[in-house]
């Protein structure tokens, strides 16, 4: 399908700089740029660029200043990352969806499923689940006994969701994803340890994304929740009774260990940790690889172990790769003190 650089610029509220008739059909990095296809500038390290791609259209800040002619066609826009991710979405929804179910999928006869779900082969869906309308279930999925899965949800290959747990609607699960595993609880006794049943679900609401090979583990009691609009990457581990807040992000590899409280809008770099029964205030952003033992006001920017300042934490690291020299130094001078003592 293709589209001027006049209905893309109406789309999305721009103002076209060249021809007005020059067509796209696809999309492709500036860097990569080829006849036919769209691409965004917006990056000021990427503006060389500009005067070399091949592309057709170029979206571009409404700030940018050329410094000589460009070939594409431009539609200049306030925000052009934005605005490229609300053509990558109608780029998205245009596609057209798998429909139908397998006939290796294994259907419960009690499970109820709307119209127009798709069920992939050798899914398994158990008893009593629900699976609401426009919702995909990609091959080798399983979905547990009395599950509930909302509307045009989208499942990928190999994910599981435990019995009992509670799915919203436009929820996007990518594959290997285990929803509801049990919690890692466990009490010692003199002989190893007894396992604590655990006895909750995992509940998430609407329009979140889960990446691959993520696990939200089922609470002990009541429910681990994940809130509307939350996105996860790849290989996140959220631990039992752990709640996450509206529309927070996590990159790959967090880790948050069981009862701790994330609140709203907050964002985590790579590789960040939680300890167990803590709170995070709203709207905190963690650098990757920060450690967090405590609980945390919001409102703040904080990197490293225990998390400080981006300042204070630069400044902290500047000194710590000086350390050999200066425990060389002080070793020097705590030998001249003693001599000077001896001299006495």
């Amino acid at each position: 399908m293709e589209f001027t650089a006049k209905q893309i610029a109406d789309f999305i509220g721009g103002k076209v700089e060249g021809d007005n008739n020059a067509t796209v059909n696809t999309f492709a990095k500036i860097e990569e740029g080829a006849h036919g296809a769209i691409s965004f500038l917006s990056n000021p390290k990427y503006t060389q660029y500009i005067y070399e791609t091949e592309s057709s259209i170029v979206l571009i800040n409404n700030d940018l200043k050329l410094e000589k002619p460009v070939k594409p066609t431009l539609i200049r826009v306030e925000n052009a990352y934005e605005s490229v991710a609300k053509l990558l979405q109608l780029y998205e929804s245009i596609k057209p969806k798998k429909t139908g179910i397998h006939p290796t999928a294994y259907i419960s006869d009690s499970a109820k499923i709307a119209e127009n779900v798709y069920i992939g082969a050798f899914a398994c869906i158990g008893d009593n689940a629900v699976i609401g309308n426009g919702s995909q279930i990609y091959p080798h999925t399983v979905i547990g006994d009395n599950v509930s899965i909302g509307e045009n949800c989208l499942l990928y290959p190999n994910v599981t969701i435990y019995e009992s747990c509670r799915i919203g609607n436009r929820v996007t699960i990518h594959a290997g994803t285990v929803i509801g595993a049990d919690g890692f609880g466990f009490a010692p006794n003199a002989e190893g340890y007894d396992k604590i049943p655990q006895i909750g679900i995992v509940t998430i609401e609407d329009n979140v994304e889960i990446g691959a090979n993520t696990c939200i583990d089922r609470s002990t009691m009541g429910s681990t929740i994940i809130r509307k609009g939350v996105k996860l990457d790849n290989l996140i581990q959220v631990a039992h009774n752990v709640e996450i807040g509206e529309n927070t992000v996590m990159s790959a590899q967090v880790g948050i260990a069981g009862s701790t409280k994330v609140g709203s809008w907050c964002m985590f770099g790579g590789q960040v940790g939680l300890a167990g029964h803590i709170h995070i205030g709203d709207k905190t952003f963690l650098g990757a690889q920060s450690g967090v033992p405590g609980n945390i006001k919001g409102n703040q920017t904080l990197i490293g172990t225990p998390p400080m300042e981006p300042k204070a934490y630069f400044k902290s690291q500047a000194i710590f790769r000086k350390l050999p020299e200066l425990y060389k130094q002080i070793d020097e001078l705590q030998k001249e003190i003693k001599e000077l003592k001896t001299k006495k």
